[in-house]
């Protein structure tokens, strides 16, 4: 016995002094790697950004996941010899940042924000934001994630905010950025915009009620929100529909619930006759798509909802209440007025915001959008099929860059998900009604020429000059500022001059990315508006392959939530198990685009394997006699073990350029335990005895080349207790004393 080793591996000790010593390295940034001569200058490049943590949430399972499926592929690449890049950052998710900020005032102070002021109010949300995104930083580092944090961004700060304000004034200049007024998602309890793809649909039981406007407006209506109905501004039908044909193009007046109305009957082709009475009452300041009929047909918006989703018109019980309220109050009319035909209780999907629960008012609203279909030339473009100086719009190039095949989706079933959404896209609210964020770079002042009064816009970079300028109040969606996030963080806009990237800068490096790796719940919220802002500002894709991961889910297949009790925080199963463990537990058994399922008993499971990493690698190294200088004997089971050795190295190889992350460590898991603790390591043990020094080197030789080369393989999955190892291998096999993640894969 020549070589001591500790008789456990003290995850709990170990694995912080080794993350440190990784860090101390330097060689989480690629620059440091080619200073050092450990890859070449001319190396081919892996360039990753992670997907920003929300400033609110500590790290859960979800981030865990996405955090090991990362970490296994920039390590595995970085190992390769390739420039490799991984870009941390944080998002200031404005609205369910303000939120929680205002609750805690609220909580403790008693007070709105209001009270405190708009400029004293951001300072505590900053406070916030800068005290969470350090908890953040050190839990994404307990998971052992590789980031160069010497490049660490955050979604508000300067540079992302000059990134901005150019996108911005770029878009405004090509007309792709307008101001409007629209019918908008309105969250009633957050008292902002939100976007479609934030909107939650729940499925209710709901009552849909038939009934008349009057007695003398001969056409039924079927809806489940009756007191709406005081907005009607006309009755929609298909023109081919027998029973109504006669009354298109007529207008009927009624007072309907204390409400004056007056309804033109237009034909339209949208409307299906077979479905409810086969007509529909146009309410087009509380309905996108009755908005939309009412553009066509030329018809006025009457809103009788306001922004705290109370009635503004009507009957006692009706003006002044929540719609709710109302709602039952309009139904007693129609039954008093006997104009009530009918009710029966339905399903429905009832739209809610994401953030705050409330149920969404759509609302009639002057708004920032995006104009997804406008077309503007685009002045260069690297992006198959479409050529510098075309005409073309966003929904082309975003459908163009997957359509080509330049940016993959793995698993490729979520392409079609993509399409849909694109053409289903409608213009894109970017206002938000909130304090924290990205400032709207648009000012407002008034100016006065005689009797005549207009008002002057200024859309621009930097703040306008001169006196009486007000910049617009309202923030830009927290999805415009993370859209830009694969080239704001490589240096967007400063090193992109004359329509090209600096040369030797990270834009024109690392950009393209080379993989974006994230959960699929979010393809349209951020992937889909990544692929829009970065064909449109760099005319090129953001990344070449898009990776979507699924959710964590428990043994029983329910998804991990403090609701139903079955919540399991990574940072306590780390010090319980170790982070080696917890990440094995999350990558084993799952497929791209599919869930993971979790356990405490999964993970220790996999504690069980760190365990076994380190018993056989203690076996080796404890049997390994350097003064053994006797010329190997190799016997044809030696060979064998070797010539498998080799199998596995490419097998897992190749699972890994493939992205099959779950298949290369379950042969790894397999290889080490059953084939090489099992099996060689049981067979070797007489021959490690041997009077004969041939057969004894060739028994510790074969142990010793298959530990340290299955070692480096499990390395991206395994860090920590790998790097360890790695530490304790005699000289000839850690030759250099390299760190074990820059060693040659």
């Amino acid at each position: 016995m020549t070589h001591k080793m500790d008789s456990r591996f003290d995850h709990k000790k170990l694995e912080p002094e080794i993350y440190k010593n990784w860090e101390i390295s330097g060689f989480f940034n690629p620059d440091n790697l080619i200073k050092k001569g450990v890859i070449k200058k001319n190396a081919k490049k892996f360039s990753m950004v992670l997907p920003p943590p929300n400033v609110t949430v500590i790290l859960h399972m979800g981030s865990a996941f996405m955090l090991v499926i990362e970490d296994i592929m920039v390590r595995f690449n970085r190992m390769r010899g390739k420039k490799t890049l991984w870009v941390p950052g944080t998002d200031h998710a404005a609205i369910a940042t303000e939120s929680k900020v205002v609750k805690l005032i609220q909580k403790k102070e008693r007070k709105s924000k209001h009270d405190i002021g708009r400029e004293a109010f951001l300072k505590r949300v900053n406070d916030f934001a800068i005290e969470s995104r350090a908890t953040i930083i050190s839990q994404t580092k307990a998971m052992g994630s590789s980031l160069d944090w010497s490049r660490e961004a955050f979604t508000l700060d300067d540079k992302r905010n000059l990134a901005v304000r150019t996108a911005f004034k770029r878009m405004y200049d090509d007309g792709l950025i307008y101001r409007g007024d629209r019918v908008i998602n309105w969250d009633p309890k957050g008292q902002t915009t939100i976007s479609d793809d934030e909107v939650i649909y729940k499925e209710v039981k709901a009552k849909l009620y038939t009934f008349k406007y009057s007695k003398d407006i001969p056409i039924s209506i079927a809806t489940t929100r009756p007191e709406t109905k005081l907005g009607d501004t006309a009755i929609a039908v298909h023109p081919k529909d027998e029973r109504y044909k006669k009354y298109i193009g007529k207008t009927f007046d009624a007072e309907f619930a204390g409400e004056k109305i007056s309804l033109k009957v237009v034909g339209d082709r949208n409307v299906d006759p077979k479905f409810g009475t086969g007509a529909l009452g146009v309410t087009p300041a509380h309905s996108i798509i009755d908005w939309e009929i009412a553009k066509v047909n030329n018809l006025p918006i009457k809103q009788v909802i306001n922004e705290y989703a109370q009635m503004t018109v009507g009957i006692e019980g009706v003006k002044g209440e929540k719609t709710a309220i109302a709602r039952k109050a309009v139904v007693e009319w129609l039954k008093k007025n006997n104009l009530l035909e009918g009710e029966e209780e339905i399903d429905q999907n009832i739209s809610t915001a994401e953030r705050t629960g409330a149920i969404i008012e759509p609302l009639p609203k002057l708004q920032w959008f995006v104009d997804v279909n406008k077309e503007f030339i685009i002045p260069r473009s690297s992006i198959k099929g479409i050529r510098s100086g075309q005409r073309t719009t966003l929904k082309k190039l975003m459908r163009t860059a997957v359509k080509n095949g330049q940016i993959k989706f793995v698993p490729k079933r979520f392409e079609k998900s993509y399409f849909h959404w694109i053409d289903n896209l409608k213009p894109w609210c970017i206002s938000r009604q909130i304090w924290y964020g990205h400032r709207i770079p648009v000012w407002y002042r008034k100016n006065t020429k005689g009797k005549l009064q207009n008002e002057r816009i200024y859309v621009g970079v930097d703040k306008p000059r001169g006196s009486g300028w007000k910049q617009d109040p309202d923030v830009l969606d927290t999805w415009f500022s993370s859209a830009l996030w694969t080239f704001s963080t490589l240096g967007w806009p400063l090193d992109w001059v004359k329509g090209k990237a600096k040369k030797g800068s990270d834009l024109e490096t690392y950009h393209p990315t080379s993989i974006l790796e994230t959960g699929y719940d979010i393809l349209f919220f951020w992937v889909a508006r990544m692929i829009l802002m970065t064909t449109y500002n760099l005319g090129e894709i953001p990344f070449e392959t898009v990776y979507l991961h699924g959710l964590v889910r428990d043994e029983k297949n329910r998804k991990i939530s403090k609701s139903l009790g079955n919540n399991i925080d990574p940072l306590d199963m780390i010090a319980l198990y170790g982070a080696d463990a917890v990440r094995m537990s999350l990558i084993i058994g799952t497929a791209p685009g599919g869930d993971s399922k979790i356990s405490e008993d999964k993970i220790r499971g996999y504690r069980n394997f760190s365990t076994k990493i380190w018993n056989a690698s203690r076996f080796v190294l404890m049997n390994y006699d350097k003064t053994i200088t006797a010329r190997p004997v190799y016997t044809k089971y030696d060979k064998d073990a070797l010539k498998q050795l080799e199998r596995i190295k490419k097998t897992v190889t190749e699972d890994l350029e493939n992205l099959q992350l779950h298949r290369a460590g379950e042969k790894l898991y397999h290889y080490f335990w059953h084939t090489f603790a099992d099996k060689i390591i049981e067979k070797s043990k007489p021959r490690l005895n041997s009077k004969k020094l041939s057969e004894r080197a060739a028994a510790q030789k074969v142990l010793l080349t298959i530990l340290t080369e299955t070692i480096k393989m499990l390395h991206p999955f395994m860090p920590y207790v790998t790097e360890e190892v790695w530490s304790l291998l005699p000289n000839g096999h850690n030759a250099k004393k390299n760190l074990l993640m820059i060693e040659k894969w």
